[in-house]
């Protein structure tokens, strides 16, 4: 089974206010996270909370854990979601998005999935700008290393790390996600 873990526990300090509320085609973009989850193959979603979690709307379908340690970064989001399933032998593959990827949608997911078991790699990753990233599918085999991550560090430190066990899925509109206004301003004047 695979299970997709929706980070969305910081505290959008860039913008100034919670991105996961921002709204793009009529819907926030953590709603619009969850949706392109619900739609693919993907059995479970799990959405990590934390800083301005009061504010941000509740989302049907999704499994909502809080971070309470989410000041310590990014890892923190990452160790709350995999302690909830770590002891679950049914999934055997998580993938680790982001709620401000507007452009993530059920066909990308289910290209990982599928390239996963096509090519029985340990990583399946995004690639976009040049580099792999988010959305990005782990297998089981390395759920010990992600609970294992500290501080601001992401998943990237698995990937630097296993380089060999690492096939990609090509994310042109990967690089789009939103830190700023501005950012903000640029993904407005794409919807349609």
């Amino acid at each position: 089974m695979t299970v997709a873990i929706i980070l969305a526990a910081g505290e959008s300090s860039r913008l100034g206010r919670p991105k996961q509320n921002l709204i793009f085609n009529g819907k926030t973009l953590l709603e619009l996270a969850v949706e392109s989850v619900r739609k693919s193959e993907c059995k479970k979603i799990i959405v990590v909370l934390g800083a301005n979690s009061s504010e941000i709307k509740p989302i049907a379908g999704a499994f909502i854990l809080y971070n309470k340690d989410w000041r310590e970064g990014m890892a923190s989001s990452i160790r709350t979601a995999m302690l909830e399933i770590n002891d679950d032998p049914s999934v055997d593959k998580v993938i680790m998005m982001l709620c401000d990827q507007p452009f993530v949608n059920a066909a990308l997911l289910n290209s990982l999935i599928r390239k996963q078991n096509e090519t029985a790699k340990a990583i399946i990753a995004s690639a976009y700008n040049g580099t792999n990233g988010v959305p990005v599918l782990f297998d089981r085999s390395l759920f010990s290393e992600l609970l294992l991550l500290q501080g601001h560090e992401g998943a990237k430190k698995i990937l630097k790390n296993h380089v060999d066990d690492i096939a990609t899925i090509p994310f042109e509109q990967g690089g789009i996600d939103i830190d700023t206004s501005e950012d903000y301003e640029r993904l407005c004047g794409l919807s349609g």
